[in-house]
């Protein structure tokens, strides 16, 4: 991180629950030896963050923010998390389980883009956004990438070496390829 990045960094991390497309919930899957959820948390430590917070299903030995509203979009998820992490915090980190072979060097242009935040152009998550940044009137069933475009977040190219891990798994096909790029299959 620069001297710029924000002493104060929390992470959500956007688990979803159970998936049809990959028979079970993608926060088990097993990336390596390694659960997904338990990958996705290890990043988002490395990343400096200092509270830590899941949303969506199961429970993962975290402090969770239940859906308020099953079914209506990750931004739910998003509104949740912040109001559990409740305390000042500079930015927050939003990540997703379905990305879990991200690296701290995919995000370090995320955080130490000055401003509210910023997100990949193309790829709402990750983010990172600032909490005053998150607008007022935002709806749990807004798209992530109005969120982005509303909160004013930077968009920032992807590098064509991280698109497959930005982009993560949500269905066995892509599992199997990330797997395979990731050298864990």
């Amino acid at each position: 991180m620069s001297d710029n990045a924000p002493s104060r960094l929390g992470a959500i991390i956007l688990t979803g629950g159970a998936s049809r497309r990959m028979g079970t919930d993608k926060a088990l899957l097993p990336w390596g030896r390694v659960r997904a959820i338990d990958r996705v948390v290890a990043l988002a430590r490395s990343a400096g963050a200092v509270r830590i917070v899941t949303a969506g299903e199961g429970d993962f030995g975290l402090p969770r923010a239940p859906d308020p509203a099953p079914f209506s979009g990750p931004v739910a998820g998003v509104l949740a998390g912040l109001a559990l992490l409740g305390e000042a915090l500079d930015r927050v980190l939003i990540l997703a389980v379905d990305a879990p072979t991200l690296t701290a060097e995919d995000l370090a242009p995320l955080l130490d883009t000055p401003g509210p935040g910023a997100a990949f152009a193309g790829f709402p998550v990750p983010m990172v956004i600032d909490p005053a940044a998150v607008p007022a009137d935002i709806g749990q069933d807004w798209p992530l990438r109005r969120l982005v475009e509303r909160a004013a977040l930077a968009q920032l190219a992807v590098a064509a070496n991280a698109a497959d891990r930005i982009r993560g798994a949500n269905t066995p096909a892509e599992r199997a390829r990330l797997l395979k790029l990731a050298g864990l299959g």
